[in-house]
């Protein structure tokens, strides 16, 4: 395969990791990555370097968008970014010092356990239960568009909410993926926002948290431009078809495409790691 043919193949994967996450919240770099791992060989975190540049083209592309159509809650992810920034570059700098095999490993468990925790069944804030004191007194509580018009909710547990972001960010910079997955699952399950506002929110979020840890990652010589530019360029385009598909989709099948693309992905990147060269 020529340079001209591999930056095709990696941009139409891209593509594809584009549109997939922008509609669950997870970034893009949650497909991105195994397809350059496992599929074209490329070490884990140098896709993880091209992976995060993406994740700020994600998040540019489809925020916008979520943002002017109402779904992003604002406050909620300006508060928590401070906690996932701090996490990512301490993530990042974890990365340089732990072997590649290791990385696979624990991105292929976090991604599994990310998609059990995903089906768990858990009621979300209806805007008719009390509100929460300190959610309330930071005025994080919203409403999002319905086809019956806006419906309110409450945002509940934040200081749960934050110590979550922190572990957030401390894996997007450990591992390349924005940590939407996991980041949609402390909106959702801990903060009880409605799905469709934590995965824009969550979209929101992800390019500062990437951002702060790609720094470390260009210093330490692990992005290289030649993959990063068609992982951003199909990244982009993919979610801004994301982000215009979402609004005519149940959040039902969103959880489910979430927990079924990240079970196949995690399981072939613990057999990867397990099993490859400089297996832990």
């Amino acid at each position: 395969m020529n340079v001209l043919e591999f930056s095709a193949v990696v941009w139409l994967g891209s593509l594809a990791a584009g549109f997939l996450g922008a509609l669950s919240g997870l970034g893009g770099g949650v497909v991105v990555i195994p397809m350059l791992t496992l599929l074209l060989g490329v070490e884990i975190r140098y896709a993880a370097g091209a992976a995060l540049i993406s994740v700020i083209a994600t998040s540019s592309g489809a925020a916008s968008a979520y943002v002017r159509e109402g779904y992003s809650n604002l406050r909620v992810g300006m508060l928590l970014e401070v906690a996932t920034s701090i996490g990512a570059v301490a993530g990042a700098t974890l990365a340089a010092h732990v072997a590649g095999a290791s990385i696979e490993v624990i991105f292929g468990g976090v991604l599994i356990a990310s998609a059990a925790l995903s089906l768990r069944r858990h009621a979300e804030s209806t805007g008719r239960e009390p509100p929460d004191p300190l959610a309330a007194r930071l005025r994080l509580d919203g409403a999002y568009p319905t086809p019956s018009g806006p419906q309110a909710y409450h945002v509940h547990r934040v200081p749960l909410g934050f110590a979550l972001m922190f572990v957030a960010g401390a894996l997007s910079g450990l591992l390349g993926i924005g940590s939407g997955a996991v980041k949609v699952l402390a909106l959702d399950t801990a903060m009880r926002l409605p799905f469709k506002v934590s995965t824009t929110t969550s979209n929101f979020m992800i390019g500062v948290t990437a951002a702060a840890s790609t720094g470390v990652y260009l210093r330490n010589g692990f992005v290289d431009p030649g993959l990063a530019m068609p992982v951003v360029l199909g990244v982009l385009l993919g979610s801004l078809a994301g982000a215009r598909a979402l609004p005519r989709l149940e959040s039902r099948a969103l959880r489910q495409v979430f927990a079924a693309l990240i079970v196949a992905l995690g399981a072939q990147m613990l057999w990867s790691g397990a099993t490859g060269p400089g297996a832990p």
